[in-house]
C-alpha cells in the first residue's frame, strides 16, 4: 500500500509515525508532500517519509491520500491538487469544518472520507470519528478505520451533521480539561501550595478519576455522591459551583463551540 499526506504538520506528522510504528507500510512507500519549503527541510531532517512538493505526479500513484492542511489553505491548494486526484482511489480528509461537498466539488472525486482526530492522537490516545461519502467502498472505510484507529479509538458516524458536535465535544474537548486542571492547581498555589506539588495532586487526581469512570460499575452521578458526602467539603465546593451554573454553562459553552464550527463550514 502506498499512502500521500498532504501538509505535514502536526497531526499529518502524527498519522505518519503511526503509521510507520504499527507497520502500516514502509518510509519508501510514505509520501509526505509539503508546499511551505522550511517545512520541506525539517521533514528531510526526521527522516520520516519521502518528502516531495504538493504537486508531484507520483502522489497519484498513492492507494490512500489524507489531506491535513489547514482549511483556509485548501481552496487555493486544491487547483494544485485537482489534476492528480480526481481519479485517486480514497481521499481522506481531517481539514476541520470542511464538508464532503465542498472537497468533492474542489477535487472533482466522489472519493471523500471525513475524519475530525483530536490532539491525544499524538500519544495514541486520541478520539476519532469519520464519515464516508456514499459513493466510497466498504472496503474502503475499512481500510480508512485501521488508519486512523493507529492512533487512538476510532468510530464511524452515517451522518455527516454529527462532525460539528464531535469537533465541540472531543476535538475542543481537551482545551476544557486543561482549562480546568489549570484552575485546580491555581486554587492548590491560593491555599500555600507550590505549583509542582499542587499540579502533581491535580494531575493524580484527574488520572485515578478517569480510570474511576472507566472501571467503576456506577454511574457519574453515584460517583459524584461516592465523595460529595452531605455537609462535608466536597459540598461546600459544589454549592459554589452550582450558584454560578458552571455545569449549565459547560454544557452552553460546548454546544456553542459545535454551532461555530456549523459557521465556519459555511
Amino acid at each position: 500500500m502506498k499512502i500521500t499526506i498532504i501538509g505535514c504538520g502536526n497531526m499529518g506528522l502524527i498519522y505518519a509515525r503511526a503509521f510507520l510504528k504499527y507497520n502500516i507500510l514502509s518510509k519508501e512507500n510514505l509520501l509526505l508532500a509539503e508546499k511551505n519549503e522550511i517545512r520541506k527541510l525539517e521533514l528531510l531532517k526526521l527522516g520520516v517519509g519521502q518528502v516531495t512538493v504538493v504537486n508531484d505526479s507520483k502522489i497519484a500513484e498513492s492507494d490512500i491520500i489524507i489531506i491535513a492542511v489547514k482549511p483556509q489553505d485548501f481552496e487555493e491548494l486544491s487547483k494544485e491538487l485537482k489534476p492528480l486526484l480526481n481519479k485517486a482511489k480514497c481521499i481522506i480528509s481531517i481539514m476541520a469544518g470542511m464538508k464532503i461537498k465542498q472537497i468533492e466539488q474542489a477535487l472533482n472525486n466522489v472519493n471523500i472520507i471525513r475524519a475530525m482526530p483530536n490532539s491525544p492522537a499524538e500519544l495514541g490516545m486520541g478520539m476519532t470519528a469519520f464519515t464516508a461519502n456514499k459513493s466510497v467502498p466498504i472496503e474502503e472505510i475499512r481500510k480508512a478505520e485501521n488508519l486512523l484507529g493507529t492512533t487512538g479509538r476510532c468510530v464511524f458516524l452515517e451522518n455527516e451533521d454529527l462532525l460539528d458536535g464531535v469537533t465541540a465535544l472531543s476535538g475542543s474537548g481537551p482545551a476544557y480539561f486543561f482549562y480546568l486542571v489549570k484552575h485546580m492547581i491555581e486554587a492548590g498555589k491560593e491555599m500555600g501550595f507550590d505549583e509542582a506539588t499542587s499540579a502533581m495532586f491535580v494531575k493524580q487526581t484527574m488520572l485515578g478519576s478517569f480510570h474511576l469512570i472507566n472501571n467503576a460499575n456506577k454511574s457519574l452521578d453515584e460517583l459524584i455522591k461516592s465523595v460529595a458526602s452531605k455537609g462535608g467539603t466536597t459540598e461546600a465546593a459544589f454549592s459554589v459551583f452550582m450558584d454560578a451554573h458552571i455545569g449549565e454553562n459547560l454544557q452552553k459553552g460546548i454546544v456553542k463551540a459545535r454551532d461555530r464550527s456549523i459557521e465556519l463550514s459555511k
